[in-house]
């Protein structure tokens, strides 16, 4: 296997770190379409996930808009990005290897979750919450349907 096996799983590590649920939303809407992700999880096929993803996904992007909401770097939010970047990277990576493939993911989302809360923060400074807001979930929901559709029909 040579390193490019594992770059979806890099990649949705990268969205993880900027939108913890984006890359389980962005799954679970390709199982719904009928693809099959390269790595096997049997809860990839479970409606309760399939759908609880897609609610979380977009109450994640409704959420982040809040003056309340807090930096993603905090235990939780780190957490959720462990997480959700472990499965993830695990689903997207070559067949018998989802331990490698999460551990990518993993490795990848949680470093870079401090460097996108450093250029969102220089966002709102310019050009505030909401708009830098939306712009960023332009641009992650982008990448992780990019991402996983890539990573489908390879």
């Amino acid at each position: 296997m040579t390193h490019q096996g594992l770059l979806p799983s890099v990649l949705i590590g990268a969205v993880a770190s900027a939108r913890s649920m984006t890359p389980m939303a962005a799954i679970a809407s390709a199982r719904l379409a009928g693809a099959k992700t390269p790595g096997k999880l049997w809860l990839l096929d479970h409606p309760l996930f399939k759908f609880g993803a897609l609610a979380m996904g977009a109450g994640e992007l409704y959420g982040d808009k809040m003056k309340t909401a807090p930096d993603r770097t905090v235990f939780l939010g780190l957490l959720a990005r462990v997480m959700s970047a472990g499965i993830a990277g695990a689903a997207l990576a070559p067949r018998n290897k989802a331990h490698e493939g999460a551990t990518v993911a993993i490795a990848t989302a949680v470093p870079l979750a401090y460097a996108t809360l450093a250029a969102r923060k220089q966002g709102i400074k310019k050009i505030g919450q909401t708009r830098s807001g939306l712009i960023e979930d332009a641009l992650i929901v982008a990448a992780g349907a990019a991402i996983v559709t890539w990573a489908v029909r390879r």
